[in-house]
């Protein structure tokens, strides 16, 4: 296809099978190759786990990893299905999971070698030259890069990026999370030269391409901690009685240009990653901040979902494309909450219109069959070194709830454009958002748990479930159960990904969605506004054949990020706890496993683990009922039972708190 971008650089080689002519015979084998993920245990050994075999792994001796690392999306070859486990060894690293690894280095004369710390499940050390130790000194810990994996010799080579002995604590723990993803902690030269070369100015020729809503009444509401603003909301009264609300999306996809270095990194890194106390954006500053964040009293370049809807909240009519906007003002949710609830201050009038709007848009949402998870959030308080002096539940209101209904309404409207659209005879490979339905034997068996506590789910039907669902998140609230019981019911659910097979979304009850309102953070929304401007200008779409395989990639690194966050949320509940050590609290069984019983703390919400090997006298699992028993007295402990705990130790640099059981 004429226009199509090429990727062949930054996209994974598609899932298949292949012969390896090369490959020594096996007998009874055939000799076929498999695309997988690589996982290495602790002992060395790795598995390969296939989309084609998601229950059979491959086992890979140390031997046959041949230079791959954990979290390498890899190439396997089957050589033995004689035993228990099928086993294979590695013939192509794919994609590396890995650029930088963390390790303590060992200088010698002419060259130092690093040992990079067990988690990688990397058997070889990394050989760094004179010329790029950069100052390092015998047995410091440093982060190094790899610039030649040598697949064909035994150990990659590096280069010492930063010693690590001498920075903070934090820090080095935020980078440690970051790199444990596969993260870059940092930009390319060629990356930021680029962006610094774009210019600041937008010219007449380009407003004049636009449509102009500079002078319509516009405005963000973000968190007050926000640096990045990408998304305005605009509000204009027709004549009519009507209302066009205009959803302003900032128009990344301007400044980042197919087939460029900016843009290709920004591919690799496809999500930003939010820790506790910092981000890591996919975007370089003068972009995320600067060319592409909404501020207040300047002119800024937008992609927009313009809807006129009635007093209903029904659409009345639809438009989609490029604008240029100027917002009149900045609100934080807490600042744009004050005016709703006294209905005083700038734009109370316009905040009321759009929050009634909102909560008619909403109902509609659920009684469709979108379902109400809304999970207690907690928010950490840091002092100016970024040390966690206390925890708060965070509170979702009227303000937060209407910018997301706002948000959603223009991601689906967005998506069922494109579903609609056909080209040469076939649906437009397109990154929808996808959610499956949930699993059956999952919600038997979280059915029957929570009737312990008095609930029930009605499994019927999909909607059912749905309902359901809505009414236990409804009696559940402010009970002490209601996180764990939340949190339950969310492992029924399946896991949101992005895909050109386009399912629906069944947690928001929704036949066609799609992420259109956040570019600045995520690659796929850049990838929508491309696709769609090409429809709005009927050219030839881009991506046609590389879009699913774009679609894992941008899933993957979602899940990378999300990783990084829980990792970042669990060093800062042991770092805050570690001055707690000894204080008797109230908590709920949250997890029960054979090695242990983890209890989330009723005031913190903060999660440890009280050790099975550490408990008085023998204790057995049961998996049917979650539960372990005493194999003398029969004291037992069940998932959800309210406990008492003395906090006992924790420890932020392996993110665990231990607890022990109060009698």
């Amino acid at each position: 296809m004429k226009n199509s971008r090429n990727r062949k650089n930054n996209i994974a080689t598609k899932s298949k099978e292949s012969k390896i002519k090369s490959a020594p015979k096996h007998a009874n084998t055939k000799l076929i190759a498999l695309e997988g993920k690589l996982d290495v245990n602790r002992q060395g050994y790795g598995f390969v786990i296939c989309e084609e075999r998601p229950d059979d792994d491959i086992l890979v001796r140390q031997s046959n990893l041949n230079s791959a690392i954990k979290g390498d999306r890899v190439l396997v070859q089957i050589t033995n299905k004689s035993g228990k486990k099928t086993e294979g060894r590695i013939v192509k690293v794919i994609k590396r999971s890995h650029e930088y690894f963390d390790g303590l280095i060992h200088v010698k004369k002419d060259f130092a070698f690093v040992l990079p710390d067990n988690k990688y499940g990397m058997s070889n050390d990394i050989f760094v030259p004179q010329k790029h130790i950069n100052g390092a000194k015998d047995g410091e810990r440093v982060i190094v890069q790899i610039v030649d994996w040598n697949e064909k010799g035994k150990n990659p080579q590096g280069k010492v990026k930063e010693v690590l002995s001498g920075i903070g604590t934090k820090e080095l723990m935020w980078k440690t999370i970051l790199m444990d993803q596969g993260f870059p902690l940092d930009f390319p030269k060629q990356v930021l030269d680029e962006s610094e070369a774009i210019s600041t100015e937008i010219s007449k020729e380009e407003i004049k391409k636009r449509k102009d809503f500079r002078k319509t009444t516009t405005f963000t509401i973000d968190p007050d901690t926000a640096k990045d603003f990408d998304d305005a909301l605009s509000i204009e009264y027709l004549n009519n009685g009507n209302v066009e609300v205009g959803i302003h999306i900032a128009d990344v996809s301007h400044y980042l240009i197919p087939n460029t270095a900016l843009d290709a990194f920004a591919y690799e890194k496809a999500t930003s990653v939010y820790l506790v106390d910092g981000t890591l954006p996919m975007l370089p500053e003068k972009l995320s901040n600067e060319l592409c964040s909404l501020k207040p009293n300047e002119d800024k370049l937008c992609f927009s979902a313009v809807f006129e809807l009635d007093t209903n909240g029904k659409i009345i009519s639809e438009w989609f494309g490029k604008t240029v906007i100027h917002s009149d003002k900045r609100f934080t949710y807490e600042g744009a909450q004050t005016v709703i609830e006294s209905g005083e201050g700038e734009f109370a009038e316009e905040l009321k219109t759009l929050n009634t709007l909102a909560h008619k848009l909403r109902k509609q949402r659920f009684k469709e069959g979108s379902i109400n998870f809304d999970t207690i959030e907690t928010k950490f308080i840091l002092d100016e070194t970024g040390h966690p002096t206390g925890i708060t539940l965070k509170e979702r209101k009227d303000a937060h709830l209407l910018i997301e209904d706002f948000m959603l309404l223009a991601n689906k409207q967005v998506a069922h454009l494109m579903n609609k659209e056909l080209y040469k005879g076939k649906h437009v490979e397109f990154p929808y958002r996808i959610h499956d339905l949930p699993d059956l034997e999952k919600l038997k068996n979280f059915n029957n748990f929570a009737k312990q506590f008095g609930y029930r789910i009605n499994i019927t039907a999909p909607k059912k479930i749905a309902e359901s669902f809505n009414e236990l998140m409804a009696a559940l609230k402010g009970k002490p159960e209601e996180s764990m019981l939340t949190s339950l019911a969310i492992r029924c659910m399946a896991k949101a990904i992005y895909s050109t097979k386009n399912i629906g979304h069944y947690g928001l009850g929704f036949v066609d969605y799609c992420h259109f309102t956040s570019p600045i953070r995520r690659y796929p929304d850049v990838l929508v506004h491309r696709l769609l401007q090409e429809h709005l200008t009927k050219k030839d779409f881009s991506y046609q054949g590389e879009m699913e395989v774009m679609c894992k990639h941008c899933s993957s690194q979602e899940k990378k990020a999300t990783e990084a966050e829980r990792d970042s949320i669990k060093y800062k509940q042991a770092e805050f706890l570690k001055t707690q050590v000894g204080m008797v609290k109230d908590g709920i069984i949250s997890g029960v496993t054979s090695f242990g019983v983890f209890v989330e703390l009723l005031d913190s919400k903060c999660e440890g683990m009280v050790s099975l090997r550490k408990m008085t006298e023998p204790y057995e699992f049961d998996e049917k009922t979650m539960s372990v028993t005493a194999k003398f007295t029969g004291k037992q402990y069940t998932l959800g039972n309210q406990v008492r705990v003395i906090i006992s130790a924790a420890n932020p640099e392996k993110k665990e708190v231990d607890l022990m059981f109060v009698e």
